[in-house]
């Protein structure tokens, strides 16, 4: 049964309206003849649907229109045209500092941030140290929330976020904030929470992470859904040749040759890193290098050529 069901969504922002402009420019540009407002499609005919425990890694360039589909799904927007249906609870980060005030403590903020969510005082009291204590800000908890830096400000967002264990996670770029250890603490909670039958989204940059935590991929570009695919791994490839050549793939055989062309390319970048490894092994053996060089040395040719010791062996 679909968790999510979006069936061509579309979103237009007009600008330049009465609106925008107020009533005296309005006017004023009405009897000069120069009023006109322009129409900008952010999203145009997306659609695709998710099942409880499915996690949607969306990719494209700045400006695809990625954060206007996860604010339409969320109910932040309301589609021009088409229908978006969800079922069960949403919490969405889509902007780091929403729903935050930076006059008030991390304490003060995270039971506000709880109360917007729906959350009842004695919910929050039992979940307080679990959620400081994964976003690891034991040592702030009375400090401004102005005074933390983007990473913790994120590390908290997620941290409430996820341990509240919603029907569906909305994540935009918020994974890619953070040292190397608190994202690879954010990829495992991803995991654990997807298998526990959450249904996830996450906008993000990172081609790898999308690998590692999505089995749905949607590829957006100029507002246009170009695929949508339970082929992670061929996609992926797909982006990111298209990042090196500018190439939109049209067909299942355009997928098919521009993932073999990103494989190939990443072969011959292997290629020669272990070339340019073995010219430095080579140097250290033959100016008689520190018995520890020599067998590091050794022991890179037994994992990356172990057919030149079976060689030197006959």
């Amino acid at each position: 049964m679909s968790v999510i069901t979006v069936q061509n969504e579309s979103l237009c922002f007009v600008t330049g309206d009465i609106k925008d402009i107020g009533i005296k420019e309005y006017l004023t540009k009405k009897m000069r003849g120069k009023y006109h407002v322009e129409s900008f499609w952010a999203n145009k005919d997306i659609s695709f649907s998710l099942n409880k425990g499915d996690m949607l890694g969306i990719i494209g360039k700045n400006g695809a229109g990625k954060s206007t589909l996860l604010k339409a799904i969320s109910g932040v927007l309301i589609p021009t045209e088409g229908t978006i249906k969800t079922k069960g609870s949403i919490a969405a980060l889509l902007e780091l500092t929403a729903g935050f005030d930076g006059s008030l403590t991390v304490k003060e903020n995270t039971y506000l941030r709880g109360a917007l969510l729906g959350y009842t005082r004695k919910y929050m009291d039992e979940m307080y140290d679990q959620i400081i204590s994964f976003a690891e800000l034991e040592e702030f908890q009375d400090r401004q929330f102005s005074q933390l830096s983007s990473g913790m400000k994120s590390r908290l967002a997620f941290s409430i976020a996820c341990l509240f264990n919603p029907d569906i996670l909305i994540l935009d770029e918020v994974l890619s904030v953070g040292d190397g250890a608190f994202k690879e603490k954010s990829a495992a909670k991803m995991q654990e929470i997807l298998a526990n039958g959450v249904t996830g989204l996450l906008v993000s940059h990172s081609v790898s992470q999308v690998r590692q935590l999505c089995n749905k991929i949607l590829w957006l570009d100029h507002g246009k859904q170009i695929i949508f695919s339970s082929n992670v791994d061929q996609i992926c490839n797909c982006y990111e040749e298209f990042l090196q050549t500018g190439e939109i793939p049209g067909t299942e055989d355009d997928r098919k040759r521009m993932s073999d062309a990103w494989n190939a390319r990443q072969a011959k970048l292997a290629e020669k890193k272990n070339i340019r490894r073995s010219a430095g092994i080579r140097k250290e053996i033959e100016k008689g290098g520190s018995e520890a060089a020599l067998r590091a040395a050794l022991d890179i040719i037994r994992n990356q050529r172990p057919e030149l010791l079976k060689e030197e062996n006959r």
